[in-house]
């Protein structure tokens, strides 16, 4: 059930198309939760408890302040790099 709730989120194909004004957008407003919130109540509790402990445990692990600054930095320097082969005047 969980797959045909995602597959719906996802899928360019709609019940009623995005382009519609107002409903095409509200079926996958009213949908998807219905969907997520009756995928819900169908797992048992012990399933979701388990998953819960696992969420909190894996919350829990240290972070790398260095890896993301790494990341940060690299993103920034492809953003400069394409600022300058793409917005650099010819001369």
């Amino acid at each position: 059930m969980a797959l045909l709730v995602a597959a719906y989120a996802i899928s360019p194909i709609d019940l009623i198309p995005d382009f519609i004004p107002v409903f095409g957008y509200l079926d996958d407003l009213i949908l998807v939760p219905l969907g997520i919130m009756l995928v819900l109540r169908l797992v048992s509790t012990e399933v979701m408890q388990r998953c819960r402990l696992q969420a909190d445990a894996m919350s829990q692990k240290p972070s790398s302040y260095i890896a993301a600054l790494v990341f940060i930095i690299v993103w920034l320097g492809l953003a400069y790099l394409a600022y300058i082969y793409l917005y650099r005047p010819t001369i």
